[in-house]
Formats: structure tokens, C-alpha cells, sequence
């Protein structure tokens, strides 16, 4: 029971010590003069996953890399099936292709080259430097391609960074709330890796599936709020569009940060499972974006399912 409230405990000050941060820094980017392009693409996709990037690196440094590696290959699978599922219940969901498209087609390269860097097993220095740098290359190549106001790529990283309100009002309430946020986000990481090892030994399972679907599920929840809040105001752009910046920086950012300070071992149900249902729901997402299609509720409803199958898959067939 101590183990659960220690899971539970970690995740609410993880996603309170999130979003207190992107607004901190959203109010620190307008004080500064800087662009709603720069802060969507940066501060809000950065912002998010901050709380993968806590628990990732937390995982790294306390030599648990099922938990450093499983929470972003969760969250990915999480973000599309379960976020996009609820988005799409809440309302039926119609983006703008040539808003999107680049973005997609980042994530599946992503996607193959982190399943690249690790077929021998093992995520290396070397491998998190080649992530890091794509990760710089993409942002560069972003923002430099946005930077006509009349992009629709634009304009959806803008959205993004509108989407956030709340933000503090005095110089001292954003130092605050950025300041506060990430030692909220280095407390909870504590305590989330403490509940979920301890749930990991004691029901005899493994760190790998804990991370892949408790911790994952918990460090998602600020790419949750922000997606669900813009589905509920019909943008749906917004909400498809932050989940794809979250999966490249999870992906490129965080493996990249993690993997620079201690090397990464795979585990085995990850080369043999997890990479391929991550594989299959980049090139979903990729198509639904191609095609132009609406996604309806029953459609959102199957997504909804398939997590639901994933994670008794995840329990059932490499519990241990």
C-alpha cells in the first residue's frame, strides 16, 4: 500500500511541478520578448515532457534503465492510443494535413532510429549524442521553416503556447513557479521511482512493465490536460500537435539526455514487444494525418481498446 501512495503521490507532483513550469516559462518567454512560435515549439513541447525527462534521468542515475527506457516507450504508445482515444471521444477530431505532416514524418524517422540504436541492446553515449543532435537539427529546421506567420505549422505551435492560461502575472511569481516546478519535478521523481520499484518487487513483476505503463500513464498527464483541454475548445490541431512534439522530444530528447549519462541496457521484451507497437503507432498516426481523415468517436473508441490491450498484454504474456 505504502509503494501505491508513493506512486500516486509521485505522480501528482509531477504533473502539478510540470505544469507549473510551462507556465513560469511561458510567462518568462513574454517578459523576454519571445515568439509564440519559439515558445509553442520549445517551452510547451519541452514543457510536457518534462516529467519523462525527471523520472528518466532519475531512473538513469539510480541504474534502473527498464524504468529510464520504458516510461518513453510508454508514454509514446500511451500519448497516441490513450490520449488521442479520449480526444477523440470528446470530440470527433479533423486537422489540417499540411499543418501536421512534417511533424508525423518526424516521429516515425525517430521512432526507427531509436529501434536502430538499440538492436544490439544496448543505448550508448554515442547513440544518445546522435539523438541529442537530431533533436537540435529538428528544432532548428522547425523553427527556421515556421517562421512565416502564415504556416500552418506555425500557427499550431502558437496554439499550443495560447492553450496554457494561468500564468503568473509578477516577475516574482514567475521565478516562483519555475523555481517551484522543478523541485517539484525532482521530488516527484524520487518518490514515483520509490513506489514504483517497490510495486515492481512486490508483485513480482517487472521494472520494465512499471515503467511502461504505471510510470508512463503518470508522466503523460501534462501532454493529457493540455490535448484534452484544446479537444474540449474543437482545436483539434493543437491537441494532435502536442502529442507529436511530445513524442519527438520523448523520443530524441529524453533517450538522448538519459542514455549521455549512463549507457542503457534493453531489456529483451522491449526489442521483442514494445518497439514494434511503437512502430505500428507511428505509421497509425502518420496515415490518419496523410489521409486527412476525421477521427470519429468509435474510431477514438478502438484506440481506447487497443491500449486496453496493450496493457494486458504488457501484464499477461512479459510480466516478469
Amino acid at each position: 500500500m505504502m509503494n501505491i501512495l508513493f506512486l500516486i503521490a509521485g505522480v501528482i507532483l509531477l504533473t502539478i511541478g510540470g505544469e507549473t513550469l510551462i507556465r513560469g516559462a511561458l510567462s518568462a518567454s513574454d517578459r523576454l520578448g519571445i515568439s509564440p512560435l519559439l515558445s509553442g515549439l520549445v517551452i510547451v513541447g519541452f514543457g510536457t515532457s518534462s516529467p519523462e525527462l525527471a523520472v528518466s534521468v532519475e531512473a538513469a542515475l539510480n541504474s534502473n534503465p527498464d524504468i529510464s527506457i520504458g516510461n518513453v516507450v510508454g508514454s509514446n504508445i500511451s500519448n497516441v492510443l490513450l490520449i488521442l482515444g479520449v480526444c477523440a471521444l470528446i470530440t470527433p477530431m479533423t486537422v489540417q494535413p499540411s499543418a501536421l505532416k512534417r511533424d508525423g514524418l518526424v516521429v516515425l524517422a525517430a521512432t526507427v532510429i531509436f529501434m536502430i540504436t538499440i538492436i544490439g541492446g544496448l543505448l550508448s553515449r554515442v547513440d544518445a549524442i546522435i539523438l541529442l543532435v537530431l533533436l537540435a537539427a529538428y528544432l532548428t529546421w522547425a523553427y527556421i521553416s515556421e517562421k512565416n506567420p502564415e504556416s500552418p505549422q506555425a500557427e499550431v505551435y502558437e496554439a499550443e503556447a495560447k492553450e496554457v492560461d494561468k500564468k503568473p502575472a509578477s516577475v516574482f511569481g514567475t521565478v516562483a513557479a519555475i523555481v517551484g516546478g522543478l523541485v517539484l519535478l525532482i521530488g516527484g521523481s524520487n518518490v514515483l521511482l520509490k513506489g514504483a520499484i517497490g510495486i515492481a518487487e512486490s508483485y513480482n513483476v517487472s521494472e520494465a512493465v512499471i515503467g511502461l505503463t504505471l510510470v508512463a500513464v503518470g508522466t503523460s498527464l501534462p501532454e493529457l490536460s493540455i490535448s484534452v483541454l484544446a479537444a474540449f475548445r474543437k482545436h483539434a490541431d493543437v491537441a494532435i500537435g502536442n502529442i507529436l512534439g511530445s513524442n519527438i522530444f520523448n523520443l530524441l530528447g529524453i533517450l538522448g539526455v538519459s542514455a549521455l549519462i549512463t549507457p542503457l541496457t534493453v531489456n529483451p521484451r522491449i526489442l521483442a514487444f514494445d518497439q514494434w507497437v511503437l512502430l505500428g503507432i507511428s505509421i497509425l498516426i502518420l496515415v490518419f494525418l496523410f489521409t486527412g481523415r476525421r477521427l470519429n468517436r468509435w474510431e477514438g473508441g478502438v484506440l481506447l481498446l487497443g491500449y486496453i490491450a496493450y496493457v494486458v498484454l504488457s501484464f499477461t504474456l512479459f510480466p516478469g
